[in-house]
């Protein structure tokens, strides 16, 4: 399962504001051009998605000389599935048209064999980024790094 340009592209674009959105402990603004310079991603595209943020309430703009986007809430609170999911991308790796939906992809409109396969796949993909937030991936603490750290590891 791959996510689409839109969803990595959002995730990239809020990592970098995560980042670079904190100057000596203070929160600051970051532009779209600062973001779309950095990342190499389309100043154009980046401002499609970040509507699309702003309406979710990921982010807040902030308007005159110094403005830009900032975090709605902290890094740490932030979990990269709010993000795909913001940008309209479900979460799934099966090719049927709904989520847990009794039509599956067959023409006769039964669910394929693999189906559950694909769906708990889906599901795991849609756990993992539930439990990864913003600052996880600024700090590098994703997958092994994060349970090496003994981050959201139960005692």
């Amino acid at each position: 399962m791959r996510l689409s340009t839109k969803g990595r592209y959002a995730v990239m674009a809020m990592a970098d504001l995560a980042k670079n959105g904190r100057a000596n402990g203070v929160q600051r603004a970051v532009s779209l051009a600062e973001i779309a310079a950095r990342q190499e991603i389309s100043l154009s595209y980046l401002e499609q998605l970040f509507a699309r943020l702003r309406k979710s309430g990921l982010v807040q703009s902030v308007r005159g000389p110094g403005g830009g986007y900032r975090l709605a809430k902290g890094a740490d609170e932030t979990v990269v599935a709010e993000i795909v999911l913001a940008v309209d991308e479900p979460i799934r790796a099966t090719r049927c048209i709904g989520h847990s939906s009794p039509k599956g992809c067959m023409m006769a409109g039964e669910r394929c064999i693999t189906h559950n396969l694909w769906e708990d796949l889906g599901d795991e993909i849609h756990r993992y980024l539930a439990g990864v937030s913003l600052e996880d991936v600024v700090m590098n603490r994703t997958g092994a790094r994060r349970r090496d750290a003994g981050v959201g590891v139960a005692a």
